[in-house]
C-alpha cells in the first residue's frame, strides 16, 4: 500500500542532499509498512516522533557514515513489521534520545505521553553508571529491562528490534566490538526472543552473530549449502508439490513451504556432534499451514500415510503449547529418496505466533495502553526477578541462562497441569516449582506411576506426583548438587538460612578452612584481624559467623571468600615490601652524610643523579626520584605535575624511589622563575639589578610580549637553597610593574 500524503516530503524542514533524500525515503518506507499493518494509524504522531528524534540526534553519524536517525527508523520498521501500536512506533523512533542526546524523560513525556516516555526509559541502557565488572553491567542492564518488561512487554520488543538492526550493520564496527555484540546477543537477546516465541527474529540474530564469533566455521557451512543449492531446491519442489496435491484431493486448503534449517542450527549439529553437513539428518524442514485445528490433525494423518514416520519424533505442541505460546504439530519422516525431513503443521494464527511470539497476540486494555490482557503470561518475569533480587552479578546471569535460556522440559501434575522446567530438571525442581512447602516437606516422587530417586531426570510428558510429610526433615544439602532450576536452588538456600543457622556456621567454617588448605593459605593468616576485617567489608558481612553461615547455606561460595582473602594478603605483602624499602632508606640516610650532587637515593652509593628540567628542584624542596632507563635517577619536586600524573599510573609505579637532600656545602643549583610584568621601559634592567644585589647568578634571560600589554620574563638562576630562591622571588615582586612571580614548570 502506498503511503498517503506523499506531499509531506516537501514540507519537511530539511536540506535535500543525497543523504537526506535517503533518510526521507526510509521514513516513507516506514509509513508504507505502518499503513499496511495499521490502516487507521495516526501518521501525524509518528511523523512528529520522527522529526523530534531527527532534530535531537542532529549531526550524529553511525559507524558506516550514515545519519544516526537511520538506526531508529530501521528499528521502528521492525516494530511495524511485527504489528505493534503507535506508542511502540513512537518509542522505537525515540529509543536512543535519552541515552545519546540532551533530551530528557520529561521532554518525551510532554510531547508524546507517559507511556512512550516509560518505554523509552526502559530501553535506555545504564550507560552513565560505572561498573566494577562486565557481568555487573550486563546484570543491571538486563535487570532494568526485565523490570520494565514485567510492566510493559513493549520495552523488550523494542530492545530486540534495536539489537537486530545493530547486528545487520555490524560489519562497520571494530572486530573487538563485533565479537562482544555477537556474544552478548547469543547469551542474552536471542534467548529472550526465544522465550517470547519470536523464532524468526531469534534465528536471524543467531545466524548474524555466528558470522562474527566463528567466521571460518560459518563459511564452511555457507559454502557447502551453496554447492548443493540447486539439488536442495529441486527436493523442496518435489515434496511441496506432492503434499499440496495430496491435501487438495481431500479438500484441505493449505500453504506448504520448505526450508533448510538456519545456519546456527546446522552449526550446532555439525560442531557439537563433530559431523559434516551430509551427516546432519534433519537438515530439511517443511511447514504446512491450514485454516483450523481439525485440519492440523487430518494433515498429520496424511503425512504419515505418505511418508514413514521416525518413532519418537512426534510432538504435539497444540495440545500442550510451549510457555511462549508456540503451537504446532511436529513429526519427522523419511521420504522415498531416503532423506529425513521435519514437518511442522499449524494454523495461520499459530504461524503468526511462531514467527512473532507475544507480539502477534498483543492486545491492549482500553485506556491502559501498556498492559497485556493476560498478565499471567509474564508472571515468570516477576518470579525470576523476585528469586534473584539478592544475587550478585555472576549468580544472576547464571540463573538467567538456566531459567530463561536453557532448553525446556514439559511435565504434568497428577491433575493435568503443565509445568515447564529447565532441561535436566529432577523431581526436586518440580516440587519447588509447585510451592516452597512442597519441596521442603518432600519425602519421595512418583513419575509415571513408578517410584524414582531424587536425582531422576524428567523428560517431556512425564506425570509427576510428589509425596510430602509434615514430619519431613527438610531439604538436604546434597540436593543443591542435583537440581537444575535456580528457583529450587534459591528456595533451598532460604530454608537453610532460616532454619539451620548453627549447622550452617559449622558447615561453612569447614568449607572455608578446606578451601584455604586447597589454596595453600594458613588459617592464621586468613583470620588475622587486619585481613578478615577487610574481607568482611568486601563481602558485606557483619561478622565471621554471618560469613560462615552464608557459606553454609550457599549464599556465597567458600572459593569466592578465599579469593578475597588472597587479594587482601597480596595487598598486605605489597605494603610490607614498601615499608621495608622505606626503612632501608631511612637507615641509609642516617649513615650517609653526603650523596651525589647533594642527593641520597634509597641508600644507594654513587648513584647517577640528575635534576628534572620540568620542575628544577633545589635543596629544601620535597623531592622524589624516578629511575630512568640508562640515565640514573631523575629528581623531581613532589608537587611536579609530571610526578602527580605518573603516580596514578600503575604501569610505572615501581620506578619511583625515595630521595633526600644531603649535606652539599657551597653547591649551587639551577632553577627557573617566571615573571609577569606590565610592559614599561627599564623594567628588565630593574629585575637584573635586584638579582645582582642579592649576588644571584643568572644563566638565561628571555622575555616576550603578550597581546594584553603585559610581558613575560623567564630567568634561569643558580641558588643554594629554597630559602634563597624564595627571598629572591620576594625581592623581584617588589619591583614596580611586576605583577606575578612563580617557579618555572619546564
Amino acid at each position: 500500500m502506498q503511503s498517503v500524503e506523499r506531499k509531506w516530503e516537501a514540507r519537511l524542514n530539511v536540506a535535500h542532499d543525497d543523504k537526506m533524500d535517503d533518510v526521507i525515503e526510509k521514513y516513507l518506507n516506514l509509513e508504507d509498512v505502518v499503513l499496511e499493518s495499521h490502516p487507521g494509524a495516526d501518521m501525524s504522531r509518528i511523523r512528529a516522533a520522527f522529526e523530534f528524534a531527527r532534530n535531537a540526534h542532529g549531526p550524529q553519524l553511525r559507524e558506516d557514515g550514515t545519519e544516526y536517525i537511520t538506526h531508529p527508523l530501521a528499528s521502528a520498521e521492525i516494530i511495524a513489521e511485527i504489528g505493534l501500536d503507535e506508542d511502540s512506533l513512537c518509542a522505537a523512533l525515540l529509543h536512543d534520545c535519552i541515552e545519546d542526546t540532551d533530551v530528557t524523560f520529561e521532554d518525551i513525556k510532554k510531547h508524546f505521553g507517559a507511556d512512550v516516555a516509560q518505554i523509552v526509559d526502559g530501553v535506555t541502557k545504564l550507560s552513565r553508571v560505572n561498573y566494577t565488572s562486565k557481568e555487573e553491567e550486563q546484570m543491571d542492564n538486563l535487570r532494568k529491562m526485565l523490570i520494565a518488561m514485567a510492566q510493559d512487554i513493549r520495552v523488550i520488543l523494542i530492545k530486540i528490534a534495536d539489537r537486530l538492526h545493530n547486528l545487520r550493520t555490524l560489519e562497520h564496527v571494530s572486530e573487538e566490538r563485533q565479537r562482544a555484540k555477537a556474544l552478548e546477543t547469543m547469551e542474552m537477546y536471542a534467548p529472550i526472543a526465544h522465550r517470547l516465541g519470536m523464532q524468526k527474529i531469534k534465528w536471524e540474530m543467531e545466524d548474524l552473530s555466528i558470522r562474527y564469533l566463528d567466521p571460518a566455521g560459518c563459511k564452511v557451512i555457507t559454502d557447502d549449502l551453496e554447492v548443493r543449492h540447486a539439488e536442495d531446491e529441486s527436493f523442496f519442489r518435489r515434496v511441496q508439490t506432492k503434499i499440496t496435491e495430496r491435501l487438495s484431493e481431500h479438500g484441505i486448503e493449505c500453504a506448504v513451504n520448505g526450508r533448510i534449517k538456519h545456519i546456527y542450527s546446522i552449526y550446532r549439529k555439525m560442531y557439537g556432534d563433530n559431523k559434516v553437513l551430509s551427516e546432519v539428518l534433519d537438515l530439511y524442514a517443511f511447514r504446512v499451514i491450514v485454516n483450523d485445528i481439525t485440519d492440523c490433525y487430518n494433515v498429520l494423518g496424511y503425512i504419515h500415510d505418505m511418508y514413514r514416520p521416525i518413532l519418537g519424533t512426534f510432538k504435539d505442541y497444540i495440545g500442550t503449547p510451549k510457555p511462549n505460546m508456540y503451537q504446532s504439530l511436529h513429526t519427522t519422516v523419511i521420504g522415498s529418496e531416503g532423506l529425513p525431513f521435519e514437518v511442522q503443521i499449524r494454523t495461520w494464527d499459530m504461524h503468526q505466533t511462531a514467527e512473532y511470539g507475544i507480539a502477534a497476540h498483543w492486545k491492549y486494555k482500553e485506556g491502559k495502553g501498556g498492559k497485556v490482557a493476560d498478565e499471567e503470561k509474564f508472571a515468570w518475569v516477576r518470579r525470576l526477578l523476585e528469586s534473584q533480587q539478592d544475587s550478585d552479578a555472576q549468580d544472576f546471569l547464571q540463573a538467567l541462562k538456566i531459567d530463561m535460556f536453557a532448553d525446556e522440559v514439559f511435565v504434568f501434575t497428577p491433575s493435568g497441569d503443565v509445568i515447564n522446567l529447565p532441561a535436566g530438571s529432577t523431581p526436586i525442581d518440580f516440587a519447588y516449582s509447585i510451592h516452597s512447602e512442597v519441596g521442603n516437606k518432600m519425602t519421595g516422587a512418583i513419575v509415571n506411576g513408578r517410584l524414582v530417586p531424587y536425582a531422576h531426570i524428567l523428560t517431556n510428558g512425564d506425570i509427576v506426583n510428589i509425596h510430602t510429610s509434615n514430619s519431613a526433615k527438610g531439604p538436604s544439602r546434597d540436593w543443591l548438587d542435583i537440581i537444575r532450576s535456580s528457583e529450587a536452588r534459591n528456595k533451598i538456600r532460604q530454608w537453610f538460612k532460616k532454619e539451620k543457622r548453627e549447622e550452617n556456621i559449622i558447615h561453612g567454617k569447614m568449607s572455608f578452612e578446606a578451601e584455604l588448605r586447597h589454596a595453600n593459605i594458613s588459617q592464621e593468616e586468613a583470620t588475622s584481624e587486619d585481613v578478615i576485617s577487610k574481607v568482611l567489608i568486601r563481602t558485606s558481612f557483619n561478622s565471621m559467623e554471618d560469613m560462615y553461615s552464608a557459606i553454609g547455606y550457599g549464599g556465597i561460595s567458600a572459593q569466592k571468600v578465599v579469593n578475597k582473602v588472597r587479594d587482601c594478603l597480596r595487598a598486605a605483602e605489597r605494603t610490607k615490601k614498601k615499608d621495608t624499602l622505606l626503612s632501608r632508606l631511612e637507615k641509609k640516610e642516617a649513615v650517609q652524610a653526603k650523596g651525589v650532587l647533594g642527593v641520597t637515593v634509597e641508600g644507594l652509593d654513587n648513584c647517577l643523579v640528575k635534576f628534572a628540567k620540568c620542575c628544577s628542584p633545589v635543596p629544601g624542596d620535597p623531592v622524589i626520584g624516578f629511575i630512568t632507563r640508562g640515565f640514573g635517577v631523575s629528581v623531581h619536586r613532589q608537587d611536579c605535575a609530571n610526578y602527580i600524573k605518573a603516580e596514578k599510573s600503575e604501569g610505572e609505579a615501581g620506578r619511583w624511589v625515595r630521595v633526600a637532600w644531603a649535606d652539599a656545602e657551597g653547591q649551587t643549583y639551577t632553577t627557573s622563575i617566571q615573571i609577569e610584568v606590565r610592559d614599561r621601559k627599564g623594567i628588565v634592567v630593574d629585575i637584573a639589578t635586584v638579582l645582582n644585589v642579592l649576588n644571584v647568578k643568572m644563566s638565561s634571560f628571555t622575555a616576550r610580549d603578550s597581546s594584553s600589554g603585559n610581558a613575560f620574563v623567564s630567568i634561569d638562576i643558580s641558588v643554594k637553597s629554597r630559602d634563597e630562591l624564595i627571598s629572591a622571588m620576594a625581592k623581584i615582586m617588589s619591583v614596580p610593574g611586576v605583577t606575578d612571580v612563580r617557579r618555572g614548570e619546564g
